[in-house]
C-alpha cells in the first residue's frame, strides 16, 4: 500500500505546536475519562473502542509566540499524521473501532480554538474523505446540540477526533456539504498518496480547500449586494 509521506517537506512552522503527550490511551495531561464515558451514550462505537484500548489521544500545546498561520499549519500536519497512522490499521481486525484524537491546549492571544481549528479541519476533511477517514471537531467548554436539539456534553478540551468513516451513517450528518457526503459514502482507500496532485505546503493547501466551500449567499442591504467572507461552516 502506498501511503502519504508526511515528513518529506521542510516545515518552517515546526514548533508552533509543542508535543505534550504522545499517542496514549490514558493521557495524564488532560482529564478526558469522565467526558468519554458520557459520550458512550451518543456513539455506539465508543464504548467497545474504549474497552479494547483502541481510542488514543495525542496532546499538543500552542506556542503563544507563534502566529495563526503557523499554528494552523502544525495542526493540519498533526491531523495528517493521525490519519496516515490510522489508514493501514483500519484494515486490520477491529480497525473500525480505532480513533486517534488530536488535542489542542493553550491559546494565542485573542484567537479562539474555533478559529484556529477551522481551516485545518476543513482541509483535512476534504483531503481524507475519499479514502474513508472521518474528522470531527469539539471545542473546550462549548456545549453543542444535535439537529434535533438534543444536548451534547461539553468537552473539557478542544480536539479533532480521527477515525474510520461509517459509510452507512456518517454522510447523513453532512447535509450542508453534499459533495463531502457523497465522497464519504463512496470512499475507498486504494492506498493513494492523498498529496499526489497537491503541493504539501499549508498556504497552498488552504487555498485548495477554499475551492470546496459552499457558494456564498449574497446579502442584500439598501439596494447593494455584498457577500460574507468565505469560511468553513461544518
Amino acid at each position: 500500500m502506498t501511503l502519504t509521506r508526511i515528513d518529506g517537506a521542510p516545515r518552517p512552522t515546526a514548533g508552533a505546536l509543542r508535543l505534550v503527550e504522545a499517542s496514549t490511551t490514558q493521557p495524564v495531561t488532560v482529564d478526558i475519562a469522565p467526558y468519554t464515558q458520557q459520550m458512550t451514550a451518543r456513539c455506539p462505537y465508543l464504548a467497545p473502542s474504549l474497552q479494547r484500548g483502541l481510542t488514543s489521544w495525542t496532546v499538543y500545546r500552542v506556542d503563544r509566540d507563534a502566529d495563526t498561520d503557523a499554528v494552523e499549519a502544525e495542526l493540519f500536519h498533526a491531523g495528517v499524521q493521525a490519519a496516515e497512522w490510522l489508514r493501514p490499521l483500519i484494515r486490520r481486525p477491529q480497525g473500525a473501532l480505532r480513533c486517534e484524537n488530536v488535542v489542542l491546549l493553550g491559546h494565542l492571544p485573542g484567537v479562539r480554538h474555533r478559529d484556529l481549528m477551522a481551516w485545518p479541519y476543513w482541509a483535512l476533511r476534504h483531503l481524507y474523505s475519499p479514502v474513508g477517514i472521518m474528522f470531527g471537531k469539539f471545542y473546550a467548554g462549548e456545549e453543542e446540540r444535535t439537529r434535533s436539539g438534543e444536548r451534547i456534553p461539553a468537552s473539557p478540551v478542544s480536539f479533532l477526533p480521527v477515525r474510520a468513516a461509517v459509510r452507512q451513517r456518517d454522510p447523513q450528518f453532512l447535509h450542508t456539504t453534499p459533495d463531502l457526503a457523497s465522497a464519504l459514502a463512496e470512499a475507498d482507500d486504494d492506498g493513494r498518496d492523498v498529496f499526489e496532485h497537491i503541493p504539501y505546503v499549508w498556504t497552498e493547501i488552504r487555498t485548495w480547500s477554499k475551492r470546496h466551500l459552499p457558494p456564498v449567499k449574497p446579502l442584500l442591504s439598501s439596494g447593494s449586494t455584498s457577500a460574507s467572507r468565505p469560511r468553513p461552516t461544518s
